[in-house]
């Protein structure tokens, strides 16, 4: 058994909900301002006590039309303002929010809405109130349903008018920090979501310490940041009132395809974001330089860049050759990539998956220090993290302050501390199954290194077990191979079969530029893509440089390419972009037996 402890910053304040941070923020600085919302061009602020205004108007409405402490009332929508404004509108009137994603289907909404016992939902768009309707009929307990896209914002306002200050103050400061704050569900990767069971707590000790642990990335001058994860998400989530306890500017962009320009105008100095964002940050950059005749230079600023980052993190002095070629570099490629991000962006926090040392380096020398964490629903997100100060690429950091994580014999992590959940919403059994005195089982896999940084290393249930017995950790195999360009996701299987196999998909939004680079049909049909023999090279070449970095017996022998994708739609990734591995096994289990009856041409390295 390996533990580490961090002892809270922050003694903890019994008697304190979310809404404090709210009022302490406006006490401190009521002119600062902590949102930004998209104006012609740009971007118009509000500031602290304006927000604050508008969620004691939303608050009047939701009391008006019979919204009671306790009530649970479901929000479906994108990353706006509007998630803000109505998160903390609903804390103020004492209510209880069931975030609901905003890609969910019909039957996750009625799972959400029915198993939390919600009597009123509040949608954004008409493809959610459609989806609503589908699955209506089958929640009796549905009261209220506000449609945002027909100003249900402002009808509340106005139907709140009358509701006075006091019954809003009164509501406000009924809950204490043991009191369920929201009600988050589970991605549903190993099966049906359960309810998380956060409470006030969670949020406001976590964000009370973690905002002196990441003093250097939410206490910068100006400190701002553009959120375009779902805040759905916990991690999203957490990072809003984190945001509004610590003064951090919050812009948001829904639609991603409009990140790049809505970055350039926003300016942020940090961001947040999954690995995926990363690698097709640097994808997106290597095929743009490769279709320009500067593939050539690009690798050759990339290579600079990671062994600039490593022999800087090792301490080790760096050659007058390898200065030359970064500051060369820094000017005709680096600039470039810092500008098209707005140009002040020093942090970026990630997590939900593996980033890779590659990637992490890469940005570093970009001047950009990747916080690699890592945390869980259960947790209120972060459980570790690494910090400004305290810092080790390819790692997930140490805990944070208030944070104990620990490491058994079997190598799972355990985490306790002011950020573990309060229990699983009407599932008591689960609740006690995942609990170990006092101790919450991840089902993660990892290990520590001398200094307490920790490392995740794979999944129990997971695990691939070969016929010879050999215990395979997937995500160490898939990780590298999802960072190539074609690569869209990739499964590793094999459990009791005689070697490791793969399945994998094409990304479709990068293939037309990769085949175009290559001199071929930019419009080839995804189903003659997946047996070129160009497209099934550059593959191998990805699978065969994820094989170096393992023993034989772990490597992948062979691979078959789907003609298809795996989307959240199609029901096999969750709203964070993760696998849901179960369901990628059953739906290709024929793919998956082919795979050790059919021959497959493929190249191994063996180690």
């Amino acid at each position: 058994m390996i533990q580490f402890e961090v002892p809270a910053l922050v003694p903890a304040d019994p008697n304190a909900n979310v809404t404090d941070l709210l009022v302490e923020r406006v006490k401190t600085t009521p002119n600062l301002a902590l949102f930004a919302v998209p104006e012609g061009a740009g971007w118009r602020d509000i500031t602290a006590a304006e927000f604050q205004r508008q969620v004691i108007a939303l608050a009047k409405g939701f009391v008006a039309s019979g919204i009671q402490p306790g009530d649970k009332v479901g929000f479906l929508a994108r990353t706006t303002y509007e998630w803000s404004l109505v998160d903390f509108a609903l804390f103020y009137t004492g209510a209880v929010m069931v975030p609901i994603y905003e890609t969910s289907a019909p039957a996750q909404i009625r799972w959400n809405m029915e198993d939390s016992g919600a009597i009123a939902l509040i949608v954004e768009s008409p493809a959610h109130s459609a989806r609503l309707a589908e699955v209506r009929a089958e929640l009796p307990l549905l009261r209220e349903v506000w449609h945002l896209h027909e100003g249900a914002i402002e009808h509340l306002v106005a139907a709140g008018a009358d509701v006075a200050d006091e019954e809003i103050e009164r509501r406000r400061t009924l809950a204490n920090a043991d009191d369920i704050a929201t009600l988050i569900y589970t991605s549903g990767s190993m099966g049906r979501p359960k309810g998380c069971v956060l409470t006030h707590s969670n949020f406001v000790e976590l964000s009370r310490n973690s905002a002196l642990a990441l003093k250097e990335v939410v206490s910068l001058p100006n400190s701002s940041t553009l959120l375009f994860i779902t805040t759905a998400h916990v991690f999203a989530r957490f990072i809003s009132i984190l945001n509004i306890h610590a003064g951090v500017r919050t812009g948001h962009e829904p639609d991603t395809s409009n990140l790049l320009p809505a970055l350039a105008s926003f300016k942020p100095t940090f961001l947040l974001a999954v690995p995926r964002v990363f690698e097709k940050v640097y994808n997106a950059s290597e095929q743009k330089a490769e279709g320009e005749g500067k593939g050539k230079i690009f690798r050759m600023a990339a290579a600079t860049a990671i062994e600039h980052s490593r022999l800087s993190e090792a301490g080790e002095k760096i050659p007058f050759g390898t200065r030359v070629k970064f500051a060369l570099f820094d000017k005709l490629v680096y600039a470039k990539l810092r500008a098209a991000m707005g140009g002040r962006v020093t942090y970026a926090v990630s997590g939900s998956a593996p980033l890779g040392e590659r990637l992490g380096h890469f940005f570093h020398s970009l001047g950009i220090v990747i916080l690699e964490g890592y945390g869980l629903t259960e947790t209120t997100a972060p459980a570790t993290v690494n910090l400004a100060h305290k810092s080790k690429i390819g790692t997930v950091g140490p805990a944070l302050p208030g944070v104990g994580v620990r490491i058994d014999d079997e190598g799972e992590i355990s985490i306790r501390g002011i950020n573990v959940f309060k229990e699983y919403w009407r599932n008591p059994e689960a609740t006690a199954a995942s609990f170990d005195d006092g101790w919450f089982k991840t089902g993660d896999l990892g290990a520590f290194d001398s200094d307490g940084f920790l490392t995740v290393t794979g999944r129990i249930k997971e695990l691939i077990v070969t016929a010879g017995g050999k215990n395979v950790a997937p995500a160490a195999l898939e990780d590298p191979i999802r960072a190539n360009p074609i690569v869209g996701q990739v499964v590793a299987v094999g459990d009791q079969k005689p070697f490791i196999g793969a399945l994998v998909t094409l990304d479709t939004e990068m293939l037309p530029t990769w085949l175009a680079n290559s001199k071929l049909d930019a419009n080839m049909p995804l189903e003659q893509a997946v047996v070129h023999p160009a497209v099934r090279a550059e593959v191998q070449r990805a699978i065969d440089a994820a094989n170096s970095q393992v023993s034989r017996a772990e490597s992948i022998r062979k691979f078959t390419i789907l003609p298809t994708e795996w989307t959240e739609a199609s029901g096999h990734l969750t709203p964070k972009l993760s696998i849901k591995r179960g369901v990628i096994l059953k739906d290709f289990s024929e793919a998956v037996e082919e795979l050790y009856h059919v021959p497959v041409e493929t190249t191994n390295v063996s180690i």
